[in-house]
């Protein structure tokens, strides 16, 4: 875990903070994985129900809560420099309680109870509800729960945070893989999936209200049902979801490649909801550093995966993620690497460096990769596909693209912008409107005039389908 960098005031005695006695106000910060903003937002919905409204502003905001990202390096550093900002507000700001919760804390409670005083209170990953005792009382500091004892329902509260036109949707908790270089298992816990009917009424539910896209997210989405008594699967629970009226795109997240089945491609191929939008971190193509990360599979057959996904679904939009950097790697390996990036051609691809976590086997394997090496590596692997991605997106000039509308865009008032059925809302580009109106949610038509690196540029044609509750922009 990294050190803290400074120190400010320690913890004061504390006052419980009822909402029933005056109005209270929180303000709350989530970083990482679109999985912790659900937990934000359940945490919201906490505080919301305990008589508490949300301050957008932190030095306003009598309650701070940060939820924390504990995956790799750069995510702790993030998490512990946001703490130390937030308890700069109890001294300049109304701030009385600062609470951390997620998967820093999950991870790491007695180190960070010991090097920040400032907190006053502790939650880990699976804790959301517990916020209620906080705001309400005077409990315990450390409140750093089993992960094991809680999986998300759709009867537990939660606040939307985010536009409601397009919503993230947790159908599982936890992960059964462990893969060499990851310590998710170890933060979440074991798989936890929850049943097909309790996510279809969530679903109903946030579509009834004018969610018009559901994205999918957990750990290991393919994977889903496998831990349930009734044996489910994702193949059951999408076809009980395409039966959600009013429901227009519904996205896939982290889905891993041993398990593509005949009904799933068959699903993305035929279905009039699922978007052919195929997200598999793959992390590798050298057969050497698949097995070193443990990841159940190797190099022939995500080729062999991938070219059935481009002929079986020739609509298909290709998402991927590649860790460089990971001990063993070799110019061999790397370069086999780039040749798999070169002949798959993804729509879209992330590059991580190898992290070295505390407790996992690839933190005490020998070879580690220089940084600089790996820095090197990672920034190679972009400019390839960088190139990629420009040439499939000038293929895009002159068709006729179904957008959904996010909104004003932010570089320019005269332009909206959207997103494509092949970009996930805030992981991939945009499609910037022209020449045609439209509100959030809105599906239109759209004739593409321009690309540039990650971005289309394109003129409304058609106004499209509407959703029956438009949100406020």
């Amino acid at each position: 875990m990294p050190n803290r960098v400074r120190s400010t005031t320690p913890s004061s005695t504390e006052k419980p903070l009822t909402g029933s006695d005056s109005i209270r106000s929180v303000h709350f910060i989530s970083l990482g994985c679109p999985k912790n903003r659900v937990d934000t937002e359940v945490m919201l919905g906490v505080s919301q129900g305990a008589g508490f409204i949300h301050e957008n502003d932190a030095k306003k905001a009598e309650v701070i809560v940060v939820n924390t990202c504990g995956f790799i390096d750069a995510a702790k550093e993030e998490s512990i420099d946001t703490i130390l900002e937030m308890a700069r507000y109890k001294e300049e700001g109304k701030c009385q309680k600062l609470v951390v919760t997620g998967c820093l804390s999950q991870r790491y409670p007695e180190e960070l109870a010991n090097q920040l005083p400032e907190v006053d209170h502790f939650l880990g990953s699976s804790d959301m509800l517990k916020l209620k005792t906080v705001l309400s009382s005077t409990p315990p500091r450390m409140l750093v729960g089993n992960p094991m004892d809680y999986v998300y329902r759709s009867d537990d509260p939660r606040a939307l945070s985010s536009k409601q036109h397009s919503v993230w949707v947790k159908i599982a908790e936890g992960c059964n893989r462990y893969c060499s270089f990851c310590a998710i298992p170890g933060i979440r816990g074991k798989q936890r999936s929850r049943p097909v009917a309790d996510v279809v009424q969530e679903v109903s539910r946030l579509v009834a209200s004018g969610s018009r896209e559901i994205n999918i997210v957990s750990q290991d989405t393919i994977a889903y049902g496998r831990d349930l008594q009734s044996k489910s699967s994702l193949e059951e629970l999408i076809v009980a979801l395409e039966e959600v009226h009013d429901l227009a795109w519904l996205r896939l997240f982290y889905l891993y490649p041993e398990k593509m089945t005949d009904q799933l491609i068959e699903l993305f191929r035929q279905s009039k909801k699922l978007l052919p939008y195929v997200d598999m971190p793959l992390q590798h193509a050298s057969n050497r550093m698949l097995r070193l990360m443990s990841r159940g599979h190797g190099g022939q057959r995500i080729y062999r995966v991938v070219e059935r996904l481009k002929q079986e679904i020739p609509d298909a939009c290709l998402r991927s993620a590649f860790i460089v950097g990971h001990p063993g790697e070799t110019d061999a390996d790397f370069d086999e690497l780039k040749k798999f990036v070169s002949w798959a051609e993804f729509d879209h691809v992330g590059v991580f460096l190898f992290s070295k976590e505390d407790g996992t086997p690839s933190s005490v394997l020998k070879e580690q990769v220089p940084r600089e090496v790996a820095k090197r590596r990672a920034a190679e692997l972009m400019a390839l596909q960088n190139d990629i991605s420009k040439r499939k997106l000038r293929d895009y000039i002159g068709k006729t693209l179904e957008v959904m509308v996010e909104g004003l865009s932010d570089e320019s008032d005269l332009l909206l912008e959207g997103r494509h059925r092949g970009q996930a809302p805030d992981i991939d580009g945009k499609v910037y409107l022209a020449n045609g109106t439209a509100k959030a949610g809105d599906i239109v038509q759209a004739h593409v005039t321009d690309a540039a690196d990650y971005d289309l540029l394109a003129d409304i044609i058609d106004g499209g389908s509407k959703p029956r509750h438009l949100p406020i922009l």
